[in-house]
């Protein structure tokens, strides 16, 4: 590499490791917080927590590192271009496929490195997190409940309220339990409960109840149920653990299927280093080499309007191959088609515009 890409690419590798430094410690302190207020540190721990928070930063690292390289491409050769570099540099012969050239030599090994991120790294840590998440929504985990308090669940619907319980020997007392379901819902009030451990790894956790009352309240009968029990046994649900997560699959998995949603999932997963390049290139079109065109604000501001645009393309076209609108050819491809003619159509209009120097 010749000493003014060296130069050039220097100018967007600084900025883009600032920039991808404060997007990984704003996405980590929302994740943190985020957590906390859910109260997750008094079921897992902080050291659980801590590695929830690491897991999904790991995931958010697909979106953040195109993000982050988008913005330093603007703003390295948006200095380049405010301080007339770029003007010097094409006086004496640097056009601007070679400056094109060099925030590629930057862009394909970042694209690479997001791609296998995507396509490896993020499975393994969805999987991971999905252990952790289920740790802290077992609503019937009796380990998390207090004596007095009303614990809930804004995923299920599920309230439980235990008026006094004894660690030591897992017993509760005068147990009320409100479930929300599709078709009405569902009040179990016991006034005895203890939870069981299963005996053997496959035994699914559950909980037994003694002498209570059932009430199935539904919207569509118009008499309810009412069940009195001296024992009844309640298993814990582990659908959450135990359900196929298609972001936790591996990448080969996926490929071997042919469900919308599997086929959507992986052709997001690969897409991932086109993207990464596609932003880069998109972002070195909105700095001009020509003296006195320098609008910073302006730049800016289409610049992050380009990118939400982008953005809520990307999940329209992956919600398209879900739901079978699209088939998996084109699949997602059309958008990043879309998006290599829009920027092989301006490189010619550049090119007429300002003509090469013979």
């Amino acid at each position: 590499m010749k000493l003014v890409e060296r130069y050039i690419a220097r100018e967007i590798l600084l900025p883009f490791m600032v920039v991808i430094l404060i997007l990984v410690g704003l996405f980590a302190s929302f994740s943190s917080a985020r957590l906390l207020a859910g109260a997750v540190t008094e079921t897992l721990g902080i050291a659980a927590l801590l590695k929830l928070v690491f897991l999904k930063t790991l995931i958010a690292l697909e979106v953040l590192i195109p993000i982050a390289l988008y913005i330093s491409v603007i703003i390295g050769l948006g200095r380049l271009n405010k301080d007339q570099e770029l003007n010097v540099m094409r006086s004496f012969g640097v056009s601007g496929t070679r400056i094109v050239l060099t925030v590629l030599t930057v862009a394909i090994p970042v694209g690479i490195v997001s791609g296998m991120l995507s396509s490896y790294v993020r499975p393994w840590a969805y999987a991971e997190s999905y252990i952790l998440d289920a740790q802290a929504e077992a609503e019937l985990n009796t380990n998390r409940f207090q004596a007095g308090r009303f614990h809930g669940s804004e995923r299920t619907g599920r309230i439980v309220y235990v008026r006094s319980k004894n660690d030591t020997d897992k017993q509760m007392q005068h147990i009320f339990h409100y479930i929300k379901k599709p078709d009405g819902s569902e009040i179990v009030i016991a006034k005895q409960a203890r939870q069981i451990q299963p005996s053997e790894p496959e035994q699914r956790p559950h909980i037994r109840l003694f002498d209570g009352m059932v009430y199935q309240l539904t919207s569509t009968a118009s008499i309810d149920d009412v069940i009195q029990f001296k024992a009844m046994t309640y298993f814990i649900d582990s659908d959450y653990v135990l359900n196929y997560r298609r972001k936790a699959a591996a990448t080969r998995t996926l490929w071997e299927s042919d469900q919308p949603r599997d086929i959507a999932e992986l052709q997001w997963r690969i897409s991932r280093p086109v993207s990464t390049i596609l932003l880069a290139l998109i972002a070195a079109t909105f700095i001009r080499s020509t003296p006195r065109q320098d609008k910073t604000d302006r730049t800016y501001l289409i610049a992050a309007l380009v990118f939400a645009a982008y953005y809520n393309f990307t999940g329209l076209a992956k919600s398209w191959v879900e739901q079978g609108v699209v088939g998996s050819i084109p699949g997602v491809w059309w958008l990043y088609l879309l998006m290599l003619a829009a920027l092989g159509i301006y490189a010619l209009l550049r090119q007429r515009q300002f003509p090469r120097p013979r």
